[in-house]
């Protein structure tokens, strides 16, 4: 499938008329940046992990964004629940399986979150992807400890198991399904010097996912809006801390113009 500087615009300009509600899961480190991010591209975010409440959340939202970054027993029911709401109620789930492999317990859950409820997207580094498919992967953390392109067949695999959009973040961002693959090249060096902007980068998924059902050419979109607001971003910025303000005024005043003029796809 050929996506477009076009394509990527008429998403995004989806989003900033249609304001997705996007319902959030994700871990306590980034619900900020995560938030103000949606807010930014045009998208309503809510934050909402409470057994008691997050079927309700998910009555009421566009996409489902489950984040396994900070995990505990009780949020994993919240997820299991939500994630089964959402899927009765036809709407797009996104994980991000944040330091799979980094401990048995994390890659565990991830695993039984994708085989309880199968998702439209998963956005990881190429460690987390790995090692949803192969138990003998291990992570740093929660950074990469593999190449992108190294995690290709994985992303394969998992897309072809269940029938979900895969996509692989890093210097080039890989979007895989079924029909294909692009890869992205925007982004900045700068990027992974802010804690959460991997998170963002799933939640801006999940945006532009609730109002296009074609997760393949969203997940793109996302993905490529995402790294030219980091580029953006970083020509103006001196550090970490003014590259997050930057990257939020950047996604708020994207243009056309400014798509056409940077996107590096193939």
């Amino acid at each position: 499938m050929r996506i477009s500087a076009k394509d990527i615009d008429q998403n995004l300009e989806l989003v900033r008329r249609q304001s997705p509600l996007v319902h959030n899961i994700t871990n306590y480190v980034v619900m900020n940046l995560t938030a103000n991010a949606l807010l930014a591209v045009g998208a309503s975010p809510v934050m909402a992990h409470a057994r008691e409440e997050v079927e309700d959340m998910v009555n009421i939202a566009s996409a489902l964004v489950i984040n396994i970054g900070t995990l505990s027993a009780p949020w994993i029911a919240s997820m299991k629940k939500a994630a089964r709401k959402a899927q009765k109620k036809g709407i797009p789930i996104i994980y991000d399986p944040v330091g799979a492999g980094a401990t048995p317990f994390r890659t565990r859950t991830i695993r039984t979150l994708i085989q309880t409820v199968p998702p439209a997207i998963v956005r990881g580094n190429a460690s987390e992807i790995i090692a949803i498919a192969d138990d003998a992967c291990k992570t740093k953390g929660v950074d990469s400890a593999a190449a992108a392109e190294n995690a290709l067949d994985s992303a394969r695999w998992l897309s072809e198991k269940y029938g979900c959009v895969v996509c692989v973040s890093g210097a080039t961002d890989y979007i895989i399904d079924k029909n294909g693959m692009v890869m992205i090249k925007n982004g900045h060096a700068l990027m992974p010097k802010v804690t959460g902007l991997g998170c963002t980068a799933t939640a801006l998924c999940g945006a532009f996912a609730a109002v296009n059902p074609n997760y393949f050419a969203t997940t793109t979109a996302a993905m490529a809006v995402m790294g030219i607001a980091g580029e953006i971003a970083a020509e103006k910025a001196k550090g970490p801390a003014s590259m997050q303000v930057e990257f939020l005024d950047a996604l708020f005043n994207m243009k056309g113009e400014e798509i056409k003029k940077r996107l590096k796809i193939s």
